[in-house]
């Protein structure tokens, strides 16, 4: 027992220092459309088959799926003769591309060498010597670098768009009643329309106006039922009944979101407006890993932001004049708050 409570710390710590791993050979598995090759095949494939489809050496993808198998990405079967082949799983199949739930943008976006570098920059903007650990690796602050760079822009918009989708179903059942009566909603920062799209389907009703920076929404596909219109949030915000925030907030410090919660409260009608907003509460038992790994992510990426608790939810929108508020859990990795001016 006594070298077993040796091994586990060293055993931690190399999973720790190849954390990396994971999302490489994902990565991969994504480029080489395992999952789309034992989809249109109709039924598991031993390596030496999938191997042959892909057109690829059949010894490193044995290592390869014996990897992803291992970490119930894939499902490996061994038939009574012994052959092992494998099958589709819930989670293999978010790796393909023409998924309309597709993890790949996710995985390219974060896995590309513009995040990466930020991501190896940490250090040095909790020393100080940087605005932000992006800031650090790019030169330029995130926005402005999306601005000045339109294939790290179309990465970074698919890659939030990407998580709006796998998120959407507890989204719509965290915001059931939260819409009637409300005739107009203001995504803020809507990014390409992804989120407004759903919840005008899901609440069909619903004039929706995205909201965003012109260099995002120039690029918005059209959508029935919404309108793209370019701006700054911090100049003003679209009137509306309602005014969504999702994983908005989060980018920025307590000051520039109290700025942009005043904006969307001149947006609203005073006796029956609301603000919907969407980002993660951090609680005192951090339950899941999420939200502590969004809060590091606001670190690399942004020059203020942070996951907030529940009292420093409740300090911002008091500074920005919210009379009540209201907060409820989804089965997601956010919350829905709504403040009510």
């Amino acid at each position: 027992m006594g070298d077993l409570k040796i091994e586990e710390p060293k055993i931690d710590m190399w999973k720790l220092a190849f954390g990396f791993v994971e999302m490489a050979v994902v990565k991969c598995a994504i480029q080489l459309e395992i999952a789309e090759t034992i989809e249109s095949h109709g039924h598991p494939m031993t390596v030496s088959e999938l191997s042959s489809a892909i057109g690829c050496n059949p010894s490193l993808l044995n290592r390869i799926m014996r990897f992803l198998s291992h970490n119930h990405i894939f499902k490996e079967i061994i038939d009574t003769q012994g052959s092992k082949s494998y099958s589709q799983t819930p989670s293999s199949r978010l790796l393909m591309r023409s998924e309309e739930n597709s993890i790949a943008p996710l995985v390219f976006l974060e896995s590309s060498l513009v995040t990466q570098a930020s991501w190896q920059s940490l250090s040095v903007r909790v020393l100080d010597k940087a605005p932000s650990a992006f800031e650090a690796a790019t030169g330029k602050d995130l926005w402005s670098y999306a601005a000045e760079n339109p294939v790290f822009n179309k990465l970074f918009n698919e890659g939030l768009a990407c998580v709006t989708k796998l998120e959407m179903p507890s989204i719509i059942d965290g915001c059931l009643g939260v819409f009637d009566g409300i005739d107009t909603v203001v995504d803020v920062g809507g990014g390409n329309g992804t989120t407004l799209g759903n919840l005008v389907k899901a609440y069909p009703w619903i004039k929706g106006i995205n909201f965003d920076l012109p260099h995002v929404v120039s690029t918005a596909p059209k959508c029935d039922g919404v309108e793209h219109v370019g701006g700054d949030m911090f100049d003003s915000i679209p009137k509306a009944d309602a005014i969504f925030l999702k994983l908005i907030l989060h980018d920025w410090g307590d000051e520039e979101c109290i700025r942009i919660l005043k904006k969307c409260k001149e947006a609203v009608p005073q006796d029956k407006g609301i603000v919907i907003i969407l980002d993660a509460v951090i609680d005192k038992e951090n339950k899941t890993n999420v939200g502590l790994i969004l809060d590091i992510s606001m670190i690399v990426h942004t020059n203020e932001g942070k996951e907030r608790t529940l009292e420093e939810w409740g300090y911002v929108l008091g500074k920005a004049g919210f009379s009540r508020y209201t907060v409820k859990s989804t089965n997601a990795a956010t919350s829905v708050i709504k403040a009510f001016p």
